[in-house]
C-alpha cells in the first residue's frame, strides 16, 4: 500500500496534519526508532527493553466498551463491559487526534486469525515506535500480495503519550481502552503496556468470531508428530505459555486461539510472556526468543552488562516479552492444526488443596470452564500484589464482551462433538496454603503429568473420586518421579489432615457459592457435577 493511500485512510479516521507516516517498517527500522526517539535501551541480547511507567499491567477499571444500540443487546454490561457514550468516545478521540498533530505516526496492517476463511485484518496506529513494534511481532504478518489487497476490518489507535482528565472526560483515570464496535475502532489513551493493544484485539476477535460459528478461547495450543493437537486454558500466570512450549510438540500458539469446524487456529503471530524467575534450564524457548525483535517491558538490567535480571520484580511482577512466534524452534507456521484431543484448564490454587491433576467428564468440564477458577498473580493487573483467589468466567472474563452462556454452549459442543479428554491441572501451592507452610508445585512435576495427559497414559491408570472437588484423581502418573507421586492426592501433602479437610471445604464453599449467584439458571446437570460443599 502506498503512502498516500495511508495518508489517505487516516484522513478517513480523522488522522491529519502528522508530521511523518511510518507504515509498515520492519523491527529492526522500528527498533532503531525507539532508541533515537529515547523509548528504550537493548539488553545485552539486542531485545529493546522499555519501562511502562505508573501501568505495568492491564487495568481493568480503565476498560469500556461504547453502548450504542446496534450492539446493546449482545453485550454483558456489568463490571467487565462497563458502558460508555459515543459521545464520550468522540470527545476522548478528539483529543488523540489533536495531539497526533505534528508528531510521527507508526502504523502496522496485520491479521488476527492464521486461518484465512475466519481472520480479521487489523490496522494498529501508534505514537511510540516500540509498541509498533510490539503489535508487529504478535499479529499475524502479511505477505506482499495481502498487504497489496489490505482492507482494515478494525483499527486500534493506541496513543499513551495522550492523558484523559476523568472529570472531563467521564473516565475513571488518565487512561482508557474503549472498545467502539459501531465504529470497528478501538482507541486507547494513558496506558504504555503494550498488552492492552493485544487484548484489546482478543476481545474483538472474542465478539465477532462467534458469528461465524468459531468458538474463541483464551488458551495456549500445541500438536504432537501424529496430529494430536491440545489446548490449555487459563488466565496470565498460571503457566500457558511455559507449558505449552513442549520441545517434543509443535507450538500453534501461547495465548489467544479459535476452534472452528477446521479445527484450532492461533489467533496471533507471536507470544507474549511473563519473564518473573524465567531460566534458561526451566524455559529454555522463551529464554532464547529474548533477542533482536524482542520487546521486554520492566525488566531490570545491569547498567554495564545490559544482562536481565530475570529475579527482580521491584518495577512490576508481571515483567514480560513479546516476540514472534517464529522465535520459537518448533512453532506451527500457519498456526493451524486439527481439532484437540486434550482440553487442560489451568488454576493457580493458593489454597494448596485442590489436586495437581484431574479428569473431568463433560459436565464437570462446563462447570469448571464456566467458573473459571484461578489465583491472580502478583502483577497481572494494577494493584494485586499477592495471590488473591478469584473467579473469571471462560478462563477469560475480562475479554469476553458476550454473554459467558454463550460461549460455555460453544465449548459444551465441541467437547461433545470432538470427544477431547478435560484435565483439571493445579499449578498453584501444595502442601499447604500460598500464604502458611504451602509451596508452589514444581514446574518438572506438572510437565509430566501433562505430558501422561497428553500421550494417553493417564487413560490407562486407577481413579480415585475426591468427594470434595467432585473430581476423579489418577492414584499414579507415568512419568512422575515415584518421591513426588503423593502430590498427586494434596490431602496427603498437608502435615495437619484437619486443616486440609477445613481449608478444601472453604475453597468448595466458595465454587458454589460463585456459582449459585453468577449463573442460577444454569442446568440442573452441570451444577450438580461441581464441588460440594
Amino acid at each position: 500500500m502506498s503512502k498516500n493511500c495511508i495518508c489517505e485512510d487516516l484522513k478517513n479516521i480523522g488522522i491529519i496534519n502528522t508530521k511523518e507516516i511510518h507504515y509498515q517498517k520492519s523491527p529492526a527500522y522500528l527498533t532503531e526508532k525507539a532508541l533515537a526517539l529515547g523509548e528504550g535501551c537493548l539488553t545485552d541480547t539486542g531485545a529493546l527493553l522499555v519501562k511502562t511507567g505508573a501501568y505495568t499491567g492491564r487495568s481493568p477499571l480503565d476498560r469500556y466498551v461504547v453502548d450504542e444500540p446496534e450492539h446493546h443487546d449482545s453485550i454483558a454490561w456489568g463490571k467487565i463491559n462497563v458502558p460508555i457514550s459515543e459521545e464520550k468516545f468522540d470527545n476522548i478521540y478528539n483529543g488523540i487526534r489533536a495531539y497526533l498533530q505534528d508528531r510521527d505516526v507508526f502504523v502496522f496492517d496485520g491479521f488476527a486469525g492464521a486461518d484465512p476463511e475466519y481472520r480479521l485484518p487489523v490496522r494498529v496506529v501508534n505514537d511510540l515506535a516500540s509498541e509498533n513494534m510490539f503489535i508487529h511481532q504478535l499479529l499475524i504478518r502479511p505477505n506482499q500480495e495481502e498487504l497489496d489487497a489490505f482492507v482494515p476490518g478494525f483499527t486500534v489507535v493506541a496513543c499513551p503519550g495522550y492523558k484523559c482528565i476523568p472529570e472531563r472526560d467521564g473516565v475513571h483515570s488518565e487512561a482508557a481502552i474503549i472498545i467502539n464496535l459501531k465504529k470497528r475502532m478501538t482507541i486507547i489513551a494513558g496506558s504504555r503496556y503494550a498488552g492492552e493493544i493485544k487484548k484489546s484485539i482478543f476481545s474483538v476477535m472474542n465478539y465477532f468470531m462467534p458469528e461465524k460459528n468459531v468458538f474463541p478461547m483464551h488458551c495456549s495450543a500445541n500438536v504432537g508428530k501424529d496430529g494430536d493437537s491440545a489446548i490449555f486454558f487459563g488466565l496470565s500466570g498460571t503457566g500457558k505459555t511455559t507449558l505449552s512450549a513442549d520441545p517434543n510438540r509443535g507450538l500453534i500458539g501461547d495465548d489467544e486461539h479459535g476452534w472452528s469446524d477446521h479445527g484450532v487456529f492461533n489467533f496471533e503471530g507471536g507470544c507474549y510472556a511473563k519473564t518473573i524467575k524465567l531460566s534458561k534450564e526451566n524455559e529454555p524457548d522463551i529464554y532464547n526468543a529474548i533477542r533482536f525483535g524482542s520487546l521486554v517491558e520492566n525488566v531490570i538490567i545491569d547498567p554495564e552488562t545490559r544482562v536481565p535480571d530475570y529475579d527482580d520484580g521491584s518495577i512490576t511482577e508481571n515483567t514480560r516479552v513479546g516476540y514472534p512466534v517464529n522465535y520459537i524452534s518448533n512453532a506451527v507456521i500457519p498456526g493451524v492444526a486439527g481439532h484437540p484431543k486434550t482440553v487442560i484448564f489451568l488454576t493457580a490454587d493458593a489454597f494448596g488443596v485442590l489436586p495437581p491433576i484431574s479428569k473431568l467428564t463433560t459436565d464437570a468440564a462446563m462447570y469448571h470452564f464456566v467458573s473459571g477458577f484461578t489465583s491472580k498473580l502478583a502483577g497481572t493487573e494494577r494493584g494485586v500484589t499477592e495471590p488473591t483467589p478469584t473467579f473469571s468466567t471462560c478462563f477469560g472474563e475480562p475479554f469476553m464482551p458476550r454473554p459467558a452462556s454463550k460461549y460455555a454452549e460453544m465449548m459444551g459442543e465441541k467437547i461433545e462433538t470432538y470427544k477431547a479428554n478435560v484435565y483439571l491441572v493445579n499449578t498453584g501451592w501444595s502442601g499447604g496454603p500460598a500464604s502458611g507452610e504451602g509451596k508452589r508445585m514444581k514446574l518438572p512435576y506438572t510437565r509430566a503429568m501433562i505430558t501422561a495427559a497428553l500421550n494417553g497414559d493417564l487413560e490407562k491408570v486407577e481413579y480415585k473420586h475426591d468427594e470434595i472437588f467432585n473430581v476423579e484423581v489418577p492414584q499414579y502418573c507415568p512419568g512422575l518421579p515415584e518421591e513426588a507421586q503423593k502430590v498427586l492426592n494434596p490431602r496427603d501433602t498437608w502435615s495437619d489432615k484437619e486443616a486440609y479437610d477445613a481449608m478444601a471445604k472453604k475453597l468448595a464453599k466458595m465454587f458454589v457459592d460463585n456459582f449459585a449467584k453468577k449463573y442460577p439458571d444454569m442446568p440442573k446437570h452441570i451444577v450438580d457435577a461441581g464441588p460440594k460443599a
